[in-house]
């Protein structure tokens, strides 16, 4: 038994921006976004070889957290288009016809949820699969158990791949992150610092706390060494607090157990009056398993 744990708010995103036609509900409301993300899921369900029996999808519902009162140009719902934030609910509902659970994140974010449920039930399953490409997410790969898995680019990192792809090893990526900033998620990281300098220091110290103040004391000597020490020294405060932005939370208050996860196929009944509600005919006949009554 496997878990999938699917980032929603990413796929929603990557349907709206994809290349496929648009999409209208009867009333003329814009569902593009939601339409994909729906026929994204019906594919992995569908999937032989992702074998789905055990899954829950993931929201930023807003796109706002507690990292926002930390900082305060943390991501959030400004420049969101109207026509994509005006499908957030619409999108969760549509999942839920599909009969898969919906965590809906509001004072915590889809990354904390997904990050909360591979620490607690990894060992409890044969692998958990994080389905999403953001590198935030790799902090929570544990070897082969907890994968993380990039759909559109159909490629699956353990923990090797982790390294392999940031340089660091998984509970490095949140200093990672805070030392060379993550535009996604509005965190600036630190002048000066690049990946190869950032990497060459988390390698050898693991975490910033770690990193000896002078650079005279550093095993390695990366570029423009002295300089780096001297911005890590004037600006531990905002590193530390880069991290803790970065740094998931792996103790979200999940109401499921893992039993709660199975799949038992698309409710027909609901599936149908969803499709229905939004006009949405080519969609009717694309479950090929039905929940039983």
């Amino acid at each position: 038994m496997r878990l999938h744990l699917v980032d929603g708010t990413y796929e929603l995103y990557r349907a709206h921006y994809s290349p496929r036609p648009g999409a209208s509900a009867p009333d003329g409301r814009d569902v593009k976004a939601t339409v994909g993300l729906v026929s994204s899921l019906l594919a992995l369900l569908h999937d032989a070889d992702e074998a789905v029996t055990h899954l829950a999808v993931a929201f930023d519902n807003p796109i706002r957290s507690f990292r926002n009162e930390l900082f305060a140009d943390y991501k959030s719902d400004e420049g969101v288009p109207p026509e994509l934030h005006a499908q957030f609910d619409g999108a969760e509902e549509a999942v839920r016809a599909l009969g898969v659970t919906v965590w809906s994140m509001k004072e915590l974010e889809a990354d904390d949820a997904m990050a909360s449920a591979a620490a607690r039930w990894a060992e409890r399953v044969e692998q958990v699969r994080l389905l999403t490409p953001d590198k935030d997410l790799g902090q929570c790969v544990r070897g082969r158990r907890v994968v993380q898995v990039d759909r559109k680019q159909q490629k699956e990192l353990d923990e090797e791949g982790v390294k392999a792809r940031l340089g660091v090893a998984p509970a490095s990526v949140p200093d990672l992150l805070a030392l060379v900033g993550d535009a996604a998620d509005g965190i600036p990281g630190l002048p000066g610092f690049g990946e190869k300098g950032a990497t060459a220091l988390l390698s050898a110290y693991g975490h910033l706390e770690a990193i000896p103040p002078d650079a005279a004391a550093w095993t390695v000597r990366p570029r423009g060494a002295d300089k780096l020490a001297a911005t890590l020294r004037e600006r531990r405060e905002d590193a530390l607090l880069y991290r803790r932005l970065a740094t998931v939370v792996t103790d979200a208050p999940l109401r499921e157990s893992l039993e709660d996860l199975a799949w038992t196929g698309v409710p027909r009944a609901r599936y149908l009056a969803w499709c229905e509600s939004l006009g949405l005919n080519t969609l009717r006949s694309r479950p090929k398993r039905w929940a039983e009554s």
